[in-house]
């Protein structure tokens, strides 16, 4: 005789036996216990949350001969008789392979008849397998049944139910059950049973039962009977893996070993993508994740290196290959190639890869933004022009690298305040203060450039091509180019000084000069009266002589009216009239 199944032996007898279900045993107890239960069900969910075993439960309750606080006995006649499927008052129907027109019919008939409990139930299952003439042979006794007869449809696919049936019933969702429920319910199946089982292997069978009762149990049963092993199954970390460091052919490679332990492509592309979800989860909604610890943080570390936009890109490419797949006469080829296209990003040239790298580009531009910046000190001045070295930074970077720099030496009041001076006797070096000193003044050649270009547009024109020649006490006599510039830059005196003011935390008296070696250009006589035209003097006072000396004598013997008419009719006659 076979050994019965674990999910059959610890399948749920009482509502409080149900595990994860609350909200639905709260809402079948409460009608049962106030009489207010409804003539047509429908249980959805996932499968293996328990919705036969919840109808099962119901039909008990309901005809039950000692019911207890909206619990059956499950000792009475009609109890056991439903625990054994003899009872006249349940009737169980597979709608997936009972879907036609007649056998709705027979249920119809059925109805009618009376029964020996209270009430007569009866369980349709996957009910959205009914053809459209048996939903709607259904549908006029599901709105109006008889009074003693209850339906309780279930589905895993709520959607393909259609509206006209979801309106005259009552919806009730079943969930898949959280990985502490489903913990503590096979520790306390494992206990009960006598078995013996690692805590490994119990992590492995909650990871393969992904939230269902009896797919657990059923994982449970095969560890057992493989001597408390689970077989190793291929892992899809090794895919992720590949992902991550963008390596086809580790990803190839993943997806061969696969295939060659049995696995079938499409199931292997499902698990990918049911992985990938949990990656995501864990970047966006860690506590929806629903996996064992240790499980749950590899997956976080994978969705992490992943990023949101590669993950999401990789369940679409994945998604839709699983799609492709229906009609493919190579699977596995379908899936090698989208899992090349998202290792290597320079083999899809899709919008939505570009997007993604685009995505990634601008997630490491924020991360080095946000890294501490390293400032280079301000190149060295010349003081003779007020400008910055040429080269001067990398000379004095050398120079701090390759030699140390010499202690500092105490000097006397006196030989501190004396100059130095080089070997050259033109040029005078002054003391400087330490640069880093929050006290140290800077002088103005030293500060020239910036305060130059912290002027309005037009004024830092001006200023560029001035310089400084010499600085004594608070007066700075600046050079420029000729007379007109200096003028123009004469109207901008009060912002420089401003500016020099606070940049070098005094203030100064500006002196403007022009460069005495700058060519002046061509100098013309302003005295040298202005000669005027004969026309203009006639304008301004025609009764005034004219002097004959100015005027010009035409030629003999012609006639100028007759000029300008040959001028203006060129080719034109001219005949004379001698008789006046």
């Amino acid at each position: 005789m076979a050994t019965q199944s674990l999910y059959r032996r610890y399948r749920p007898r009482r509502f409080s036996e149900l595990r994860g279900q609350e909200h639905v045993v709260k809402a079948l107890r409460n009608a049962v216990i106030n009489q207010r239960e409804g003539q047509a069900y429908l249980f959805s969910g996932p499968r293996g949350t328990g919705k036969t075993s919840t109808a099962r439960i119901l039909a008990k309750v309901l005809n039950c001969q000692k019911p207890v606080d909206g619990e059956p006995c499950c000792e009475c006649d009609s109890c056991v008789s439903v625990d054994t499927g003899t009872s006249y008052d349940v009737l169980e129907l597979d709608a997936a392979s009972n879907n036609g027109v007649a056998e709705i019919r027979d249920v119809i008939e059925s109805a009618a008849l009376s029964s020996p409990g209270r009430h007569r139930v009866f369980i349709l299952d996957e009910v959205h397998m009914l053809s459209r003439g048996a939903e709607a042979a259904l549908l006029k006794t599901l709105e109006e049944p008889p009074e003693h007869v209850v339906f309780v449809l279930a589905t895993t696919d709520p959607q393909k139910v259609s509206e006209t049936i979801r309106s005259r019933v009552q919806h009730l969702q079943f969930h898949l059950l959280s990985v502490a429920d489903l913990d503590e319910y096979v520790r306390w199946v494992i206990s009960d049973a006598g078995l013996e089982v690692s805590d490994e292997v119990i992590e492995r069978v909650l990871t393969q039962g992904a939230g269902s009762a009896r797919d657990t149990l059923s994982a449970l049963e095969l560890a057992v009977a493989g001597g408390g092993t689970l077989d190793e199954p291929v892992s899809i970390d090794e895919v992720l893996e590949a992902l991550i460091a963008r390596d086809q052919a580790r990803g190839i490679a993943a997806i061969a070993y696969a295939v060659q332990q049995g696995r079938d492509p499409r199931t292997l592309a499902d698990d990918i993508v049911r992985t990938l979800r949990d990656c995501f989860l864990s970047l966006m909604a860690p506590e929806l994740v629903q996996l064992p610890q240790q499980r749950a943080e590899i997956i976080a570390e994978h969705g992490k290196n992943l990023g949101a936009a590669r993950v999401v890109r990789a369940m679409e490419v994945i998604g839709q290959t699983l799609v492709e797949m229906r009609h493919a006469p190579d699977a596995r080829l379908l899936l090698e190639v989208s899992i090349v296209r998202l290792s290597s990003p320079s083999f899809d040239d899709s919008n939505d890869s570009i997007l993604v790298r685009l995505q990634q580009l601008e997630t490491e531009v924020r991360e080095l933004r946000n890294r501490p910046t390293v400032t280079l000190p301000p190149a060295p001045v010349d003081p003779n022009t007020g400008r910055a070295k040429v080269g001067g930074r990398v000379a004095a970077g050398s120079a701090t690298t390759s030699s140390p720099r010499p202690a500092p030496q105490t000097a006397s009041a006196d030989e501190s305040s004396a100059p130095t001076t080089s070997n050259d006797s033109t040029q005078t070096v002054a003391p400087t203060t330490p640069a880093g000193s929050p006290t140290a003044a800077k002088s103005p050649a030293e500060v020239w450039p910036q305060v130059v270009a912290g002027l309005k547009p037009f004024a830092k024109a001006l200023f560029n091509a001035a310089s400084i020649a010499s600085v004594s006490d608070n007066v700075i006599t600046l050079t420029l180019p000729n007379e007109s510039h200096m003028k123009r830059c004469s109207e901008h005196v009060p912002a420089l000084q401003q500016a020099l003011a606070t940049a070098c935390g005094r203030t100064y008296q500006l002196e403007l000069t022009a460069d005495a070696t700058a060519s002046k250009g061509i100098e013309r006589p302003t005295d040298r009266p202005k000669k005027k035209k004969v026309v203009e003097e006639v304008a301004e006072d025609p009764h005034k002589p004219i002097d004959p000396a100015e005027l010009i004598e035409g030629p003999a013997g012609v006639d100028p009216s007759i000029e300008r008419l040959r001028d203006a009719f060129p080719g034109a006659r001219v005949v004379t009239n001698d008789k006046n």
